[in-house]
């Protein structure tokens, strides 16, 4: 049997050993944003979203070396995006991962400029990457296009804002479908499609490991909403009930607890007969779509 959680222990010992050294020491007071945003890649985490990178690069036969800046890419562009939701003109949120949020811990202003750091360094290690040009030009381009402000992440945040504000929307099932398809899913969807693009994939192996993301992606998200409602926050790390009290429209909010968990199963077993297709090497992509449903973190 899969310890996924085990495995998922080992890379991200391994990984976090290696992306703390892209943070090369800097002097003077202007020191003190790459230790902000230091603080805030190495604050923990399941580095669930690299691990992605590297699992699907692996189903080619690409090796962790392959895979690990463009893993470490998306690792700095998503810490960047927590940074910016944990603000008060955002989520508001004292807590990430059980420590004080990257605006408690420094201050606001050195917070945003972290965040922007950190968002600007994702694409600097992608073009320093040794990947060829095509890859690299199309990680680039599948990178933006998630983290960005149309079908993307920054979109995905925008809407978030807007159903906060939105007493009784005309169709809240497909709002807030729409919100986790930009907000949660478009990385967890770059993730597996940029492995995909490492190791030479073709056109269906790239639609097939783009359709196992979007069902991980969703239950995903439902699972962080039961957890918000539901969780231990000495496990989850962070402010709970959070959702209820701002008014967030969650799939919790809309299904109740649990229905939401059994759209969730579902969405899990489509996401294990999804990547069937690649055999025993698809093992560890099934073991892990069990475990985002499965954690109490």
């Amino acid at each position: 049997m899969i310890d996924i959680k085990e495995i998922l222990k080992e890379y991200s010992a391994r990984f976090n050993a290696e992306i703390e050294t892209l943070f090369n020491d800097a002097s003077g007071p202007e020191a003190r944003v790459v230790e902000a945003m230091k603080y805030s890649v190495m604050n923990g985490g399941k580095r669930l979203r690299p691990y992605l990178v590297y699992e699907t690069a692996g189903l080619f036969g690409k090796s962790f070396e392959q895979s690990f800046q463009a893993a470490a890419s998306l690792e700095m562009l998503h810490s960047y995006s927590l940074i910016h939701d944990d603000l008060p003109a955002m989520d508001n949120d004292d807590l990430r991962r059980g420590k004080p949020t990257c605006h408690k811990q420094f201050d606001e202003a050195t917070a945003i400029l972290a965040g922007d750091g950190l968002l600007t360094y994702a694409f600097e290690i992608l073009a320093k990457a040794d990947y060829s040009a095509d890859v690299k030009i199309e990680l680039i381009r599948l990178l933006s296009q998630g983290a960005g402000a149309f079908k993307g992440m920054v979109a995905g945040q925008m809407l978030d804002l807007y159903a906060e504000k939105v007493t009784n929307p005309e169709n809240p099932l497909e709002l807030i479908g729409h919100i986790e398809e930009m907000k949660t899913g478009c990385l967890l969807s770059y993730a597996c499609e940029a492995g995909a693009v490492i190791g030479g994939a073709d056109v269906q192996q790239r639609k097939i490991l783009h359709d196992y993301s979007r069902k991980i992606g969703i239950a995903f998200q439902i699972a962080d909403d039961i957890l918000d409602a539901e969780g231990d926050p000495q496990l989850v790390g962070k402010t709970l009930k959070k959702d209820k009290d701002q008014n967030k429209l969650t799939f919790v909010n809309c299904y109740g607890v649990e229905k939401a968990r059994r759209i969730s199963t579902d969405l899990i077993n489509q996401a294990v007969e999804i990547v069937s297709v690649f055999g025993n090497r698809g093992r560890n992509l099934q073991a892990l779509a069990h475990f985002i449903i499965d954690r109490n973190f």
